[in-house]
């Protein structure tokens, strides 16, 4: 039930100790369907906005999903998303772009918890 995986989100992101704050809306559209809309605040002052629309019926489908990852001061660190706008990509509509718009690459479909350990191997590099 979708239910569920908006539980799972919330405990995600209460365990993940570089979460200073977060914001967070669930849309319950149907027994298995929903939307997340989110921004999670770190400790760096950085801060990841979210979009998922979810169906976990018989295994969690994102339809859609963005995950962008912005500085302090609001420019763009990176952004995953599967926005069918990139037709010659190798994981078309997956892609991630780095540091601006037009640098892009393929990129296989990410999660949530993915996207928080490629930010926490970030702040660690930093």
């Amino acid at each position: 039930m979708i239910e569920s995986y908006f539980h799972q989100i919330d405990e995600l992101i209460a365990r993940t100790p570089i979460v200073s704050a977060s914001s967070i809306t669930y849309d319950k559209r149907s027994p298995y369907i929903g939307f997340i809309r989110a921004s999670l605040y770190f400790v760096d002052g950085t801060v990841l906005h979210f979009r998922e629309f979810v169906n976990v019926h018989h295994n969690i489908e994102r339809y859609m999903y963005v995950y962008q990852y912005q500085n302090a001061d609001g420019t763009l660190v990176f952004r995953y998303d599967n926005t069918p706008h990139f037709p010659n990509l190798s994981t078309f509509p997956h892609h991630k772009h780095h540091d601006s718009e037009m640098n892009v690459t393929a990129a296989i479909s990410p999660n949530l918890e993915s996207v928080l350990a490629e930010i926490h191997s970030l702040m660690i590099a930093r």
